[in-house]
């Protein structure tokens, strides 16, 4: 039966592990002629609803068996995040904003959707963790100016001069500083 964890099927996901490095086995993987895919669906199927004993689920761990996909995916992406916020104190990321080879911003902007994160409010949680201010009611570009200037002024005692033309990261927060000391008529 496909869901027997069979000597055939541990082997052939330790050849899959090997040979890519990780056990994201997708459902149409196939080792050789075995189904390994359809198997590695079946396994996360019963582990899902609780059908998998303790041993049987330690031993695919072992072999590094992934349960979650989407949730893997999300961890790799949340390092990438951390990396970016790291280097530019906001999740409010530009347009182009790569970290570890991974397009930070969009997938950022998938999570900010209506929704996105209805099923997952640890991935909420963990968001907010590396930047409260990840998924912002105001702009954009307003949150990363002032990420910048809180982090150019961290350092300074008492209050410093912070005038138009001093950039950060490309931008001038001088300048944002000046328009935000303007009153609005």
């Amino acid at each position: 039966m496909l869901s027997d964890l069979t000597y055939a099927a541990r082997a052939a996901l330790k050849k899959f592990t090997e040979r890519e490095l990780h056990a994201r086995v997708s459902y149409g993987d196939k080792e050789g002629a075995y189904p390994l895919g359809q198997w590695t669906a079946e396994q996360r199927r019963a582990y899902g609803a609780g059908q998998m004993t303790g041993l049987r689920a330690r031993r695919l761990e072992k072999l590094g068996m992934v349960w979650s996909l989407a949730d893997e995916r999300f961890q790799e992406n949340l390092e990438a995040a951390k990396v970016y916020y790291e280097q530019h104190w906001s999740l409010c990321a530009l347009r182009s904003a790569v970290a570890l080879d991974r397009p930070v911003v969009q997938w950022l902007s998938n999570l900010r959707r209506p929704g996105a994160l209805e099923d997952h409010p640890e991935w909420k949680t963990a968001l907010e963790a590396v930047d409260e201010d990840w998924n912002p009611s105001w702009p954009a570009e307003w949150q990363r100016h002032y990420a910048a200037l809180r982090e150019l002024m961290a350092n300074e005692e008492g209050q410093a001069e912070v005038l138009p033309g001093f950039t950060v990261h490309g931008m001038d927060v001088g300048k944002w500083l000046a328009r935000q000391r303007t009153p609005k008529v």
